[in-house]
């Protein structure tokens, strides 16, 4: 097929959107807002039900679909209404971006004192969580042909050296493992590696000035930050019939602070 531009087009298709309703200028609303501008009805799906509805409200009042759905992703029930809602409203479930995590919350977390209560909760939103909305909506996926998984991960995870890099760089693992066992039902599973990014929460994990921010300055290879909007080119391409030979793959939108070959 000759490549045209429309292969970057999501008409007709659904996408579930995890931690899209949080603060601010976040991933997940530049995720939903995103994918709607580019044809997709949205389900904005976050603890925060208020805030996934604001999100909805604001796609629906640029002209595109969406609902809100309040999720709790460590919980089976929930999860599972949140996919029932995607097949009322809209038929199915064509695109799952697990962006839901949490991760200023953490704090520091020193592995020689880190509670394995609050270890636990980590790896059950970070890691766990993602495998159980992927499990809700496979099932539409192979129904209608074929499927998009996307995970969010962290440029913090290669290599590794927070408690928070250690639930992402499994995630990473549950990627290419996805990506090997349902490839042949015609979905992909991909991951995207953020840098330093300008969201509400990200300011607060490395405000300007800070140690960590002059290390990126210094060690990235053009800017050490990017807005959350200039993720949403990564995610188009892996969520549309332009990336349809894509899967497996962690795509690092950083500036160039992680370098791999």
């Amino acid at each position: 097929m000759p490549f045209s531009i429309d292969q970057f087009r999501l008409d007709g298709k659904v996408a579930i959107v995890t931690g899209a309703g949080g603060r601010g200028n976040s991933i997940g609303r530049a995720y939903a807002t995103g994918l709607a501008a580019a044809g997709a009805a949205i389900v904005v799906a976050d603890i925060n039900l208020a805030g996934a509805q604001a999100i909805a409200d604001e796609i629906i009042a640029a002209g595109g679909r969406a609902i809100a759905a309040g999720v709790d992703i460590t919980q089976d029930d929930q999860v599972a209404a949140m996919a029932a809602a995607a097949q009322d409203a809209f038929g199915g479930v064509d695109i799952l971006v697990n962006n839901a995590a949490l991760m200023l919350e953490l704090g520091q977390l020193n592995v020689a004192e880190v509670p394995f209560d609050q270890w636990d909760k980590i790896m059950a939103v970070n890691v766990t969580g993602a495998l159980r909305c992927a499990q809700a909506v496979i099932p539409s996926m192979r129904a209608r042909g074929g499927g998009r998984i996307i995970n969010q991960v962290s440029g913090g995870a290669f290599p590794a050296v927070s408690i928070y890099g250690v639930s992402k760089l499994a995630l990473t693992g549950l990627t290419t493992t996805m990506a090997k066992q349902l490839g042949r039902d015609g979905i992909t599973a991909n991951a995207i590696a953020p840098g330093n990014v300008t969201s509400e929460a990200g300011a607060k994990l490395v405000p300007e000035g800070s140690p960590f921010a002059q290390y990126l300055a210094m060690s990235v290879c053009t800017r050490a930050s990017g807005a959350p909007d200039e993720l949403v080119g990564a995610l188009l391409l892996l969520c549309s019939q332009a990336g349809a030979w894509i899967t497996g793959q962690t795509l690092h939108v950083d500036g160039g602070w992680v370098l791999r070959p």
